[in-house]
């Protein structure tokens, strides 16, 4: 039996992902997880399937935007990270945002419940030589087993620092100043149409804060690291450096939104996102941050709704770790000198929370396939899927490669006119092509 079971190194998104998958193929599966026993920066419980940076898991739209027809085709494929998250969802506007812990809690107990699914709660240190492995660790793979992972590959892993944003308590925003309104009103109801709370600013308060953030004390880094963010999810120091409008075309673009206080339109606007069920902790949306706690609290209080705030939780740093995948891994996600061990989720060089997860479904399928004695060809890179592992495995330049979210840069070119006019046009070309093959390749 022990040559027929699937073992998986990590209970995160992919992690548990791959092994909701391949049992649901009748394949029997141990997960490993080292946590709570071994501890990271980032995670607070044990449970599987923790969310770190952020509850959200981006735009819900599958006719036009990448992100959604990712969502889409997870569900297509009776994914449990997407069926739970919709089931425990809170109102983001257009996003699919979540209680992070109540869907926690979730996933790890359908994990638990499942029959052909065990957890084993110690820490991996080197690459197994034998078995069927899926390495799901994460960004936040400890540091015995990238030792393993770099002697293995014979390459050195990449890395990159993300930085976490803090999270407030809402009975302490100030609304006579901050509202409750969602960007451009998005979303079907009352509810999603004011999911964001918005803190207003004047040019003097933006020009203040760009000069508390340039000023703050930060974190520093530890001798022979080198700072190589992602550019998806950049410190907010670290995008004021880059200019002082950029805030302002980034996070704190004021657009889309009206002041029920003020008929003045806000120079720039802070916006917060739910982020828990009872609507009592918010998180500051894109306010990732390597600023030391002291100067957190004294700058982020600059923000006007924000004076009074307690902080649930403040900003951190950590260091991602992540795999030269178009060098090392197969079509299957298979290590080239180990083809007992696949690879998946964000150690992959995937970016964020979705991507994780559907390259986890991906690996726990493939797994399962071989195990049962059959291969399973990839999606077609027409499809959202298809598009992220084509990328991963070979599509991009392994010289320069990077952690990618998906996007339609990814998939093969379409033929639709119309220049940007016909933009929206052209995105629901993209998903209704990406559609009909992923329900094709699902069959």
């Amino acid at each position: 039996m022990e040559t027929k079971t699937l073992n998986i190194i990590g209970g995160g998104m992919a992690g548990s992902e791959a092994a909701w998958q391949a049992a649901q193929m009748g394949v029997r599966v141990v997960i490993h997880e080292m946590r709570p026993k071994v501890e990271t920066f980032a995670h607070r419980t044990g449970n599987l399937a923790e969310m770190v940076c952020s509850n959200s898991f981006r735009s819900d739209d599958d006719e036009r935007n990448a992100v959604g027809l990712l969502h889409w085709e997870m569900g297509a494929a009776n994914g449990i990270i997407m069926e739970t998250a919709r089931a425990n969802r809170l109102p983001a506007g257009g996003a699919l945002a979540v209680d992070r812990d109540v869907f926690a809690e979730a996933v790890t107990a359908k994990i638990k419940a499942h029959p052909l699914i065990s957890v084993s709660y110690e820490e991996i240190t080197e690459l197994p030589v034998e078995g069927h492995w899926i390495v799901a660790t994460g960004p936040l793979t400890s540091g015995a087993l990238a030792d393993s992972i770099r002697a293995v590959t014979g390459a050195e892993a990449l890395a990159f620092f993300d930085a976490i944003a803090p999270i407030v308590y809402a009975e302490t925003v100030d609304m006579s100043v901050a509202w409750m309104q969602s960007r451009y009103d998005k979303g079907e109801t009352e509810e999603e149409q004011t999911a964001y709370m918005n803190c207003p600013m004047t040019k003097a308060e933006y020009e203040a804060f760009v000069d508390a953030l340039l000023a703050a004390e930060k974190t520093e880094f530890h001798e022979g690291e080198t700072a190589g963010y992602f550019d998806g999810c950049l410190p907010i120091e670290v995008m004021a450096e880059r200019g002082r409008e950029t805030l302002r075309f980034g996070p704190m673009k004021p657009v889309g939104l009206t002041n029920p206080h003020n008929p003045q339109k806000p120079y720039a606007v802070v916006q917060l996102r739910r982020d828990n069920k009872l609507g009592t902790l918010y998180n500051i949306v894109g306010f990732q941050t390597k600023m030391k706690y002291g100067a957190q609290t004294a700058v982020f209080k600059m923000i006007p709704g924000l004076q009074d705030a307690s902080f649930a939780r403040l900003g951190g740093i950590h260091r991602n770790t992540f795999i030269n995948s178009p060098t090392l891994l197969d079509a299957q996600m298979r290590l080239h000198s180990r083809p007992n061990i696949r690879f998946a989720g964000q150690i992959t060089g995937v970016e964020g929370y979705v991507e994780s997860a559907a390259m986890g479904l991906l690996a726990g399928r493939m797994a399962a396939a071989e195990i049962l004695g059959r291969e399973l060809p990839p999606p077609p890179p027409e499809t959202a899927m298809g598009a992220l592992i084509t990328h991963i495995t070979g599509g991009a330049e392994a010289k320069t490669f990077q952690p990618m979210n998906v996007n339609f840069g990814l998939f093969p070119p379409i033929d639709a006119k119309g220049g940007r006019r016909g933009r929206k046009d052209r995105y629901k070309a993209y998903t209704d092509r990406a559609k009909e093959a992923f329900s094709a390749w699902l069959s």
